[in-house]
Order: structure tokens, then C-alpha cells, then sequence
């Protein structure tokens, strides 16, 4: 049995008010791109529309997501970590038949209770086999965009099958599902930013709020994107794919630049909330040409390391918020009960219906972004992954953050080193084996970068977060992966990629992944005393903290 809390408004706001009007709220997602990617960071790529908006907003020195794409889509959307949705191991692959479960209540359904109009653009990610799944069934009044991880930026194809659609709703309450075919050719970046433009024109006559979820293909492999954006770096970059991610940063740039543009031109951008963020890391060691950095921070896409994890992030919204910097912990899980918090303008507008949620791992922020009030938050579970993911990643993954201190077990990476500008391209980017089995402590305030684990100085605290560890796997949920269903195959629909499945069909006991074939390690099962002398080879461990 399901078991469901009803929170009312109240029970997860904070005092203050945003403004007696409710604010119109878009959260622009950039898709794997690193801490040294954006100039607002110290960055070396030109990116002056984000760095302008950084710079009146309110930078998040400490914004944190997962380590990979749909577990951070996941843990948006639902404001609970993937533990407790099944997004805990890996992401989706084209053909799983499986995705965010039907029975978790995400932002737009939230919001459209406070009279919200809500749609997506962009990257999905967070299920499709069947109709259901699909982010205009999820309370999106339409959706303009691809369901898969990846394809490509022109012709809109992987895997032999075509994914760009505009779904939506007629008057009649009809769903309409059209492929968009006549857009083959066109670069998906300048077609998702004039989405945005058309949709925020169309707002300048309506009285309700929006919520807009952008969720750009950009930075995401494979590297793509017209030859004027390049043009830009024709002497600041020499090597020929540094230049081509640096102008798919700048094509996003241009993007998000335009939506400010006409955000200003229908007079909307005196009440409107822009939050901005990476899913994970940039992809950096483990491949062939890095093209990306999240120098000086440790690690990238794939590792709970600081840069596979903290993502260069800030909220905009126009005077109603001070220019400062915020070092305060805030996981991408609490979008949710700020955007809550935001709709109801803290706590004094009732829900059309009561708002049924399972319990929340994220809290509302605002006050902390607007006031600089002290955070709820004081931990934030990174993941726990008892399954190892191939290969490259040997061992399981458990990671924690307590106030200034992380602590993981098993594996961090890879990848796990420090990566600075690709321009260096001397620097061995080779993906390092761990150990077998370690524990790694850091004090990520004085120690940021992870250069000096401590975990054997101070094994009170490698104790103590060991047994919170315990505490949150206690309630995880099995793995959702599945196997590949070969029913799915573009080849079936036009070689285009269409739900496959009918609503409420059960996935077959031949596609479910038996995890019970995999090596589990229960690193947080046994009490840190009886952990095996490996588990304390430590690195680079010859300076005091």
C-alpha cells in the first residue's frame, strides 16, 4: 500500500511573502555542463546574458544535484531523492520501460492548484513507454521537445528514430501527440528558445501565472551547433572541439538572453522567478577529448565528487532580490517546496484541492535565497547506489554532506580527478580504478577541492554519517531499471520513438533487471569499526585540516 501525506500550503512555507501577486517561475536546466563553463564562475566561456543575470540574482555557492541526468530530473520534479523514487542507479536508456512513478506528485501538478498554466521544453528524460509517463499527462498544459536523453541537435534522431513533438491539449480536453517532421534540419537549441519567446508573448494578455521548465539539450554530446557560434572563438580557442563546445555554451547564452528579452517586452520580468542550474557535472575524464571543466572542483558527470554534483546555479528575479552570494546548502530537491512556497505566497492562498505528496526530502529555501535567513537544510543525502555501474565504476556509491563535512563510501568516481581547462590537454584524463573499498571524508569548507581525506583523523565523524547513511537506506526503494523491450524499436512507428505500451500494461517479469545477479556491497550495514583495513588507504593525506 501506498502510503501518501497531505500537506496543505502551510506546513511547508516559510512567513515571508514574495509579493501579494504570485510570481511567474521558469527553471532553465543546462544539461552537463561544468562549474568552469559559464563566466559567472570564473569561467573562460563567453556567457555575458548569464553572467548579467548572476550578477542582479542571488549565485548558489552551494546548489547541488545529482550525478547524472534523469535521477536530478527525477529528484526536481518530485522534490525526493532518488532513493525514494528508484532513480538510485543509472538513468533511462531508449526501449526501458520505465520512468518516474505515476503515483508521485510533481511541480506542475502542484502548482496548477494555485491557477498556474505550466509547460515544458526541451529534454524529458523521465519516462515514455507509455502515454502516461510523458510530461503532458503529468499536469504540463503542453510540451515541446524530445522524450529520450540525447539525439541530434539537427535531425533530431537517435537510434534510428525521430523525437521532437509538440503535445498539448485541445479546448475539447483531446490529447494531441504531433511529431514535428518539418523541423528535421533545424538547430534545437534556437527552436526551444523561440518556444520560450512565443510562449512568454503569449502570456502579456493573461491574468494567471506561469510556470515555464526549459530544459535545454545543450551542453549534452553529440557536440553540435551552427558554424556562427564558432565564428565567435575563431582566435580566444585553438582546438577545434574546445571551440565547438564553447559556442553550444554560447548558443544557450544567446538563448537565454532572448527569453530575458521577452520577458522585458511583455512587461512580465518585474514578477517573474528565473532559476538556473546544471543536471550534473560536465563530462570530463573517461572520454576521448574533454571538452568541458569543473575546475578547480574534483571529479564530474558520473562521481558524487564536488564537480560531478554542485552545479553552477543562481536565481534571478529582477529587483525583488538583492545581488549577493549564498553559501547556504540547497539540493535540487527543494525546488519543489520553494516553488510551493512561491505559489501560495507563503502560506496564504489555499490549493484549489488538497495536495497529495509522499513525503518530501526538500524544503522551502526562499527566505535563505531572499534573506539570507539560515537554511532548514543541514545534510543532503548525495545517493545511495549499492549496485555497481560496469566497469568503470567497479564499487557502489553512498555519499552524505553534513554541515561542512562528506563522507563516501565505496566509490566517488570516476571520474576522480581534477581537470583544469581543456585548452591543457597534457593532463591525464584516463579513468582511474578505486581501491577495493575505502572511506573518504572531507571538510568540504576549508577543503573544497578534495585534495585531504581525514577520514582517518576523525573516525567519530566517519561513524556518525555512516549511521545516517543507514538511516536513509533503511527507507530506499528498489532500483525502477529495467531491460530493454525490443517492442519498442523506432522501427514499429515510423521509425520514430512512440509510447509503446498501453497505460496501466505491467512491465514483464523478462524485462525486469535482476539486481540480485549483481555483486551488492552493504558498506552501511556493518558499523564502521568492522570495516576492512582497505577501506582506510587514504590520499594525498599529508596536510592538517
Amino acid at each position: 500500500m501506498i502510503c501518501f501525506v497531505v500537506l496543505c500550503a502551510l506546513s511547508i512555507v516559510q512567513s515571508a511573502a514574495f509579493d501579494e501577486r504570485q510570481p511567474n517561475i521558469i527553471y532553465i536546466l543546462s544539461d552537463d555542463l561544468g562549474h568552469a563553463d559559464v563566466g559567472f564562475t570564473g569561467g573562460r566561456i563567453k556567457t555575458p546574458n548569464l553572467d548579467k543575470l548572476a550578477k542582479e540574482g542571488v549565485i548558489l555557492k552551494q546548489h547541488y544535484v545529482q550525478p547524472i541526468c534523469s535521477p536530478t530530473r527525477s529528484a526536481l520534479m518530485s522534490g525526493r531523492y532518488p532513493i525514494h523514487t528508484g532513480f538510485q542507479h543509472s538513468v533511462i536508456h531508449p526501449g526501458e520501460p520505465w520512468g518516474l512513478h505515476l503515483d508521485e506528485t510533481i511541480i506542475p501538478q502542484v502548482l496548477k492548484e494555485y491557477n498556474y498554466s505550466t509547460h515544458a521544453v526541451g529534454k524529458w528524460h523521465l519516462g515514455m513507454h507509455t502515454w502516461s509517463y510523458t510530461p503532458a499527462h503529468r499536469g504540463f498544459d503542453d510540451f515541446f521537445g524530445y522524450y529520450l536523453g540525447s539525439q541530434d541537435y539537427n535531425t533530431h534522431i537517435r537510434g534510428g528514430g525521430y523525437d521532437l513533438r509538440d503535445d498539448y491539449w485541445t479546448k475539447k480536453g483531446k490529447f494531441v501527440d504531433d511529431v514535428r517532421y518539418d523541423l528535421k534540419g533545424q538547430y534545437s537549441t534556437e527552436l526551444y528558445t523561440q518556444r520560450m519567446v512565443d510562449l512568454i508573448s503569449d502570456k502579456k494578455a493573461q491574468k494567471n501565472p506561469f510556470f515555464i521548465y526549459m530544459a535545454y539539450q545543450n551542453v549534452h554530446a553529440p557536440h553540435m551547433v551552427p558554424q556562427r557560434y564558432i565564428d565567435q572563438y575563431s582566435t580566444h580557442i585553438k582546438d577545434g572541439q574546445e571551440k565547438t563546445f564553447a559556442a553550444m555554451v554560447s548558443a544557450m547564452d544567446e538563448g537565454i538572453g532572448n527569453i530575458t528579452a521577452a520577458l522585458e517586452a511583455a512587461g512580465l520580468a518585474d514578477n517573474t522567478v528565473i532559476v538556473f542550474s546544471s543536471d550534473n557535472g560536465a563530462n570530463v575524464g573517461c572520454v576521448s577529448h574533454v571538452t568541458a571543466s569543473n575546475y578547480p572542483y574534483r571529479g564530474g558527470k558520473r562521481s558524487i565528487y564536488e564537480g560531478g554534483i554542485r552545479s553552477p546555479s543562481f536565481v534571478w528575479a529582477g529587483s525583488r532580490l538583492a545581488p549577493a552570494t549564498s553559501n547556504a546548502l540547497i539540493h535540487v530537491t527543494d525546488w519543489l517546496p520553494t516553488f510551493w512556497g512561491l505559489a501560495s505566497l507563503q502560506g496564504t492562498l489555499k490549493p484549489n484541492n488538497p495536495i497529495k505528496t509522499k513525503s518530501l526530502d526538500g524544503v522551502n529555501q526562499w527566505q535563505t535565497i531572499s534573506e539570507n535567513k539560515a537554511s532548514e537544510r543541514t545534510e543532503i543525502l548525495l545517493n545511495i547506489d549499492p549496485y555497481p555501474l560496469g566497469s568503470r565504476h567497479p564499487l557502489p556509491t553512498y555519499g552524505i554532506i553534513w554541515k561542512e563535512w562528506k563522507l563516501i563510501l565505496g566509490s566517488g568516481g570516476p571520474p576522480d580527478g581534477w581537470y583544469p581547462a581543456p585548452s591543457l590537454n597534457e593532463v591525464d584524463r584516463a579513468c582511474h580504478r578505486p581501491v577495493n573499498g575505502y572511506v573518504e571524508l572531507y571538510n568540504i569548507e576549508l577543503d573544497p577541492y578534495e585534495h585531504k581525506n581525514v577520514s582517518d583523523r576523525y573516525p567519530h565523524l566517519v561513524k556518525k554519517l555512516t549511521h545516517k547513511l543507514m538511516a536513509y537506506n533503511a527507507t530506499a526503494v528498489p532500483p525502477g531499471n529495467t531491460k530493454h523491450d525490443p517492442a519498442s524499436s523506432p522501427k514499429n512507428f515510423n521509425h520514430t520513438w512512440m509510447p509503446w505500451m498501453e497505460d496501466g500494461e505491467e512491465v514483464g517479469e523478462n524485462l525486469r533487471k535482476n539486481f540480485w545477479e549483481m555483486e551488492e556491497y552493504n558498506w552501511v550495514q556493518i558499523e564502521v569499526e568492522e570495516l576492512p583495513d582497505p577501506c582506510y588507504q587514504v590520499v594525498n593525506n599529508d596536510v592538517d585540516i
